[in-house]
């Protein structure tokens, strides 16, 4: 059930962030026909941008800009009050007034904490001399030292670090990358999709070393050492730390908000605050597709959902957050797509198309599918992926013999147009 804001008439929205989503809330909250005051307030100085393309062709060209989700000029056309390079510091729930480090605060009827993550910091000795990737300011840093015959050591084997990986050696850079787990991505993908992606990277000339860490980073005049767990030493120009991210809610935290693996929300990404909502990558919600498990999903199609999920709520709508989760990497000519979260499948079913390309679909214990992920050039399994997105969406159990075989449209399965026996169904999944 909704929690109730208090009843007050909502004059004015104030918005803790200007990353993917919180700008997006307040571009909806326009779009709803919200008339009232509408404050944006972020730390960063430069106006709203897209974040997905920093470790690809931001990185890749000298002059690339990430694309722009609204400029200045066309905050002030839409009558949103933009704040730049402005901190929040505290929340007085009581008199509801958003207190700023420039010594004022915004007084608001309804908050959005759209306060995003930060990149985990190694715990490795001398790690603060390697870059991180989280705004266009760290993209351009790291940009300016991947020239080529660059020697490029990256910390982490997820999205973020194999992205960046790709991109430098496709600019000429000598690339290792140093996973601690065995395999690839290994919190969010399956091991053969994994499979195929370290496959490519190995062609590509990259340096995989898999099951080992770091021990420490030593710097010299120029660039540094980076000596492993198995002893070894190799020399480096530059470095990227991609571990993973940690949820901002220290705002939340001192405002005695509900924190669980970020701020924890409701389904209509209410706080335990009912006049205080958060979404993106600081929060936490209550999933239906995966009975109610509370997920905090860092995606961009999950903050774009989510804003739009707040934009309405927060002028008086009753939506549901229940949005299938939706990844992509674009790593060389290869794009990586997944839908669901394969962390809770209990068995896996793979699609072979005649064109060589692999569907991996993950099924929970009744036979539902809840995931579903695949590798190809470019978009070429567009398609598949939205059919399967459906499916999951259904939560209708799917006979296993119709998700492998190729002949079977997808998109008849997730109308429900084809459809194996009840009995089929339920031998299926014994």
């Amino acid at each position: 059930m909704p929690n109730p804001g208090s009843d007050i008439a909502v004059r004015r929205v104030v918005i803790v962030g200007t990353g993917d989503c919180g700008a997006r809330v307040a571009l909806g909250l326009r779009d709803h026909g919200f008339e009232g005051d509408v404050v944006l307030v972020g730390d960063e100085t430069d106006a709203p941008y897209e974040r997905p393309a920093l470790s690809k062709a931001v990185l890749a060209l000298e002059s690339a800009n990430p694309n722009s989700i609204a400029s200045g000029p066309r905050l002030a056309e839409l009558g949103i009050t933009w704040r730049p390079g402005t901190k929040a510091v505290s929340i007085d729930r009581a008199l509801r007034r958003l207190e700023l480090d420039t010594g004022d605060a915004i007084a608001y009827d309804r908050l959005v904490l759209a306060t995003g993550a930060r990149a985990r910091r190694s715990p490795v000795p001398g790690a603060d001399i390697a870059h991180s990737l989280r705004s266009f300011r760290d993209a351009v840093a790291l940009r300016e030292q991947l020239f080529d015959g660059a020697r490029l050591l990256i910390i982490g084997g997820g999205f973020v670090g194999l992205e960046a990986a790709a991109t430098a050696i496709e600019r000429g850079c000598a690339v290792t990358v140093v996973e601690f787990a065995q395999t690839l991505m290994s919190r969010v993908v399956p091991n053969a999709v994994a499979e195929h992606i370290q496959a490519r990277h190995l062609a590509a000339g990259c340096d995989l070393r898999l099951g080992i860490g770091v021990e420490h980073l030593q710097p010299m005049e120029e660039g540094f050492t980076a000596v492993f767990g198995d002893g070894s030493r190799q020399q480096f120009d530059v470095g990227l730390v991609g571990i993973g991210a940690i949820p901002n809610t220290e705002l939340a935290a001192t405002a005695r908000l509900s924190i669980a693996n970020g701020i924890a929300v409701d389904d209509r990404l209410r706080t335990s605050d009912p006049d205080i909502f958060a979404a993106g990558d600081c929060c936490s919600v209550p999933h239906p597709l995966y009975n109610g498990a509370r997920l905090r999903i860092e995606a961009w199609q999950n903050a774009v959902t989510q804003a739009e999920v707040v934009a309405e709520n927060v002028v008086g709508g009753d939506r549901v957050y229940d949005a299938v989760p939706a990844f992509w990497s674009d790593q060389y000519d290869l794009r990586l797509q997944i839908v669901g979260l394969h962390s809770f499948a209990v068995r896996e079913v793979t699609r072979r198309r005649a064109d060589g390309a692999e569907l991996l679909f993950g099924l929970d214990s009744t036979g539902r599918v809840i995931s579903a992920s695949g590798v190809a050039p470019g978009t070429a399994i567009a398609r598949d992926m939205s059919a399967a997105s459906a499916i999951i969406a259904s939560r209708a159990p799917m006979h296993p013999a119709d998700l492998s075989d190729a002949s079977v449209d997808l998109r008849s399965l997730a109308s429900g147009r084809h459809r194996s026996s009840k009995a089929e169904l339920i031998s299926a999944a014994d």
